[in-house]
């Protein structure tokens, strides 16, 4: 197919008010992994993709109920997967998180990280084995 064949397809899209929820439930829906988001003129502002939502719902703990314009504005806060958990721990203090998402060496997300995660597993141990471990809890459970 030419790129001008797909342009020719239906558009699935969100607003600025579409919520979260709304958006994530038309990506599953659709089977997309994104989707533009528009504003009240029609104009594309960003890109909304799955990975988007997951990470900024665990990591700023936050509601699915938000509209997508709110949401799209958050910051995410990541440490190296390789780097000491008083990294993470500081980083998380520095800007009052309670999680915090971990990146490997070329900026891909491997996961997130909790205060509690860590508290658990105490010190000497490092974000990558941290995080090994709290996905094979999870996994079990």
């Amino acid at each position: 197919m030419s790129c001008r064949e797909v342009m020719k397809g239906d558009v699935r899209f969100a607003t600025t008010q579409t919520t979260v929820a709304q958006a994530a439930a038309l990506m599953r829906d659709e089977q997309i992994g994104f989707l533009p988001i528009c504003n009240s003129v029609g104009n594309v502002i960003g890109i909304l993709t799955d990975r988007d939502i997951a990470i900024r719902v665990v990591a700023n703990n936050r509601s699915a109920n938000e509209p997508v314009e709110r949401f799209m504005s958050l910051a995410v806060v990541a440490c190296r997967s390789d780097e000491d958990l008083s990294v993470a721990q500081d980083l998380m203090g520095e800007m009052q998180l309670s999680r915090i998402v971990c990146v490997d060496e070329d900026g891909r997300v491997e996961g997130v990280i909790s205060l509690s995660d860590i508290a658990q597993l105490g010190d000497g141990v490092d974000a990558a084995a941290t995080l090994r471990s709290v996905t094979v809890r999870e996994a079990r459970n």
